[in-house]
């Protein structure tokens, strides 16, 4: 997969920015007691300093040396086999997640080692730039009913392109409930030359991700 050979000038820094605070504020719009839970610190750093294990499905993570990566946890109150398919329920993730526009598993039957799934999210405007979409197409790579879904594709929107975003998710039965463990690493050229503004845009993505998913699971938990 090539990546766009353009260098970003101050519209797309403006994009970016949106997409940082989008993805910030969409996890903390939905009324919900547990939904403001923090989440992990930053699963790459918690490597480096010598905490917990990488995130894999299958033996597989994200991209080792991509300049972008972030990873979180959360425990969610909710059996573990509720959690999976929620997370993995992909038509349904705009019912529960704020910014997502619309999502389409392409394709019939389970979730399976290469099935396409594609998805829009909402990026806002700000005073540099305009509302735009980013589409995202992505193939699923290795899947573990109620264990693990890992999957990676391309991300483009008007002013932003991201190469290849490579997503992992990891889900433990533990006391309580369900431990739920996620990293994501992006890269392309737009990416690189932005690695702190992108790691910012993909940790507000995550950290609000997983506290959606905590709080679609909860409540279908307290039917």
């Amino acid at each position: 997969m090539s990546a766009n050979r353009s260098r970003p000038g101050k519209r797309f820094v403006g994009i970016a920015l949106a997409l940082s605070i989008a993805a910030a504020g969409a996890g903390c719009s939905r009324d919900h007691p547990q939904a403001q839970e923090a989440s992990g610190p930053s699963r790459a750093d918690a490597r480096d300093q010598g905490h917990g294990d990488a995130v894999e499905c299958r033996g597989q993570g994200t991209v080792p040396d991509a300049k972008v990566r972030y990873g979180t946890e959360i425990l969610i109150h909710a059996p573990l086999r509720t959690v999976f398919e929620i997370q993995t329920d992909v038509n349904n993730w705009s019912d529960w997640q704020e910014s997502m526009l619309t999502s389409k598993q392409l394709g019939s039957g389970p979730l399976r080692a290469g099935s396409p799934i594609r998805w829009t999210s909402a990026v806002a405007a700000t005073p540099a730039s305009p509302a735009t979409e980013l589409s995202v197409t992505s193939t699923i790579k290795q899947v573990k009913r109620n264990n693990c879904i890992r999957w990676a594709g391309p991300a483009n929107g008007e002013g932003i392109h991201i190469s290849e975003g490579t997503h992992v998710w990891t889900f433990t039965k533990v006391e309580g409930g369900t431990l739920v463990r996620t990293e994501e690493s992006w890269t392309g050229d737009e990416v690189d030359d932005n690695v702190e503004l992108f790691t910012k845009a993909l940790g507000a993505s995550l950290d609000s991700g997983v506290k959606e998913l905590k709080a679609a699971a909860e409540a279908r938990t307290d039917r």
